[in-house]
């Protein structure tokens, strides 16, 4: 049983309280129609969206046309990377040909546009149903979701408490039951906050395993997409789907011989893991954060696990990281319309203007430090599986803080200094996944970080479903708790 579990119902449909995997294959075995999921999981949205407003844009009629053309589609036995008629959620930073989609900025309110991301064309093509956008921060910038568009995304176990951000709307949309998969996002753990948040299973790859675009910066590694799910198999069975080389994308390469599934199923105890709660003093972790994480990683020890305490060394992190992070920004939102940017809210102008006003010094030095770093935690990881650490070193707070500004009486210096777990996989390119491992005395979800060797994404899902299996998870699907 995970740590301090608490008492949750769940009244939505039966079948969304399945996972991924087993609805899966009940569609190929022909038990389950398309049809039937759709109706399902959007029963579910109507029942909890009201609560959390996880999925603020439904597509319904296009969700129904695309399920009666999977219910006639021949029924084969597909061994990876096809979903088969399975609803889920895109987020909404990435088009959905025909759907709203507003990346959350007022400015593009309005916007529906006439082709779909990459991926989300892989992902149709492979069997899934979009069932509609989930919610996330104007253009992704920010640990909490809300937006002037749609307004706050609320965490299921605590509706007065926030859901991590970006992906916040995501996380939330499979905790609550409304779908089985839901993509998301990764750019300062845009995806792992949220799932470490809301107690499900996030996982950022390395650059090039899943395709985005088009764009104006398609060569930039620093933001992917990535699966989102209630399960480690079910975030593999994702990975496969979505994964695969796209001639369009410049950084993409096609996807393993063998699926990430079979890696998950065929997972072992025999794990060997470093843990941080610092990182030589370059970030803070609560105590009581720690507190969970150590005993979580006791009980995988308890399993046959080897668990040391051990960090690489990373110099020049933090301004690597804040370099590439702004130069995203500002090549990316910095170049859109004037009409679309002066209604950005003061955080995500403040990331523009620092890439605007970067040296080339600065980028000289955040390169060199990048290429270190890379190197240092590559020669670590060959002697561990994984590098264990928090996702972020606190627990949520209120809705309504934007970001939060002390952890255990230590002041953070700005909005994204309490997200600094989350650099390393940014700057270095290695895989990381946030698993759930217990909970607060007070209810709220707890994410472990485990980050992974280079293009190691089958290893690290295997490692995830061994922590998984030794603290008890996971967790299924809970009605909102609106105490």
């Amino acid at each position: 049983m995970m740590y301090n579990k608490p008492n949750t119902t769940y009244s939505g449909h039966e079948l969304c309280n399945k996972t991924a995997y087993e609805v899966v294959q009940l569609l190929r075995q022909g038990d389950v129609s398309p049809s039937e999921l759709v109706t399902a999981s959007s029963q579910r949205i109507e029942q909890v969206e009201p609560s959390v407003n996880a999925m603020p844009t439904r597509c319904l009629e296009r969700a129904q046309t695309d399920a009666k053309q999977w219910d006639h589609a021949p029924k084969f036995d597909y061994t990876r990377g096809h979903l088969s008629g399975l609803p889920t959620g895109i987020k909404d930073l990435n088009a959905v040909k025909g759907v709203r989609s507003t990346w959350g900025s007022v400015g593009l309110a309005d916007n529906i546009p006439n082709h779909s991301d990459y991926f989300v064309e892989r992902l149709e093509q492979r069997g899934a149903i979009v069932m509609g956008k989930t919610n996330s921060p104007e253009m992704g910038a920010g640990g909490n979701t809300f937006n002037e568009v749609f307004g706050r995304t609320r965490n299921p176990w605590n509706t007065h408490k926030n859901a991590g951000g970006s992906s916040g709307g995501a996380a939330v949309s499979l905790a609550t039951g409304e779908v089985w998969l839901s993509h998301g996002s990764d750019l300062a753990g845009s995806l792992r906050t949220p799932a470490a948040y809301c107690g499900v299973v996030g996982l950022r790859p390395s650059p090039g395993v899943v395709p985005s675009g088009p764009s104006s910066i398609d060569f930039q590694t620093e933001g992917v997409q990535g699966p989102m799910a209630r399960n480690v198999l079910d975030c593999a069975l994702f990975l496969d789907a979505m994964a695969g080389f796209e001639p369009r994308c410049p950084i993409t390469w096609p996807a393993p011989a063998s699926s990430y599934q079979k890696a998950v199923l065929e997972a072992d105890e025999k794990v060997r893991i470093a843990y941080s709660r610092d990182w030589h003093g370059f970030t803070t972790t609560s105590n009581d954060m720690d507190r969970i994480l150590r005993q979580a990683l006791s009980q995988v020890e308890a399993q046959g696990g080897i668990v040391d305490e051990a960090c690489p060394e990373l110099p020049g992190l933090d301004h690597a990281y804040r370099v590439y992070r702004s130069m995203l920004w500002a090549s990316g939102p910095g170049r859109a319309p004037e009409a679309i940017q002066k209604h950005f809210k003061p955080t995500l102008q403040g990331n523009i203007d620092y890439g605007r006003n970067l040296s080339i010094d600065d980028v000289y030095d955040a390169n060199i430090n990048r290429s270190t770093m890379y190197s240092n935690t590559q020669q670590f990881l060959q002697n561990y599986d994984v590098l264990a650490c928090p996702v972020v070193g606190l627990h949520p707070g209120p809705v309504e803080e934007e970001y939060p500004t002390h952890i255990d009486g230590k002041p953070l210096g700005d909005y994204i200094e309490w997200l600094k777990f989350s650099y390393l996989s940014t700057i270095t390119g290695l895989p990381s996944v946030s698993v759930p491992v217990g909970f607060t005395d007070d209810g709220m979800p707890v994410g472990i970080q485990l980050i992974g060797q280079p293009r190691g994404e089958a290893r690290l899902l295997a490692v995830a479903k061994t922590v998984e299996q030794a603290v008890g998870g996971p967790t299924g699907p809970i009605d909102p708790i609106t105490k």
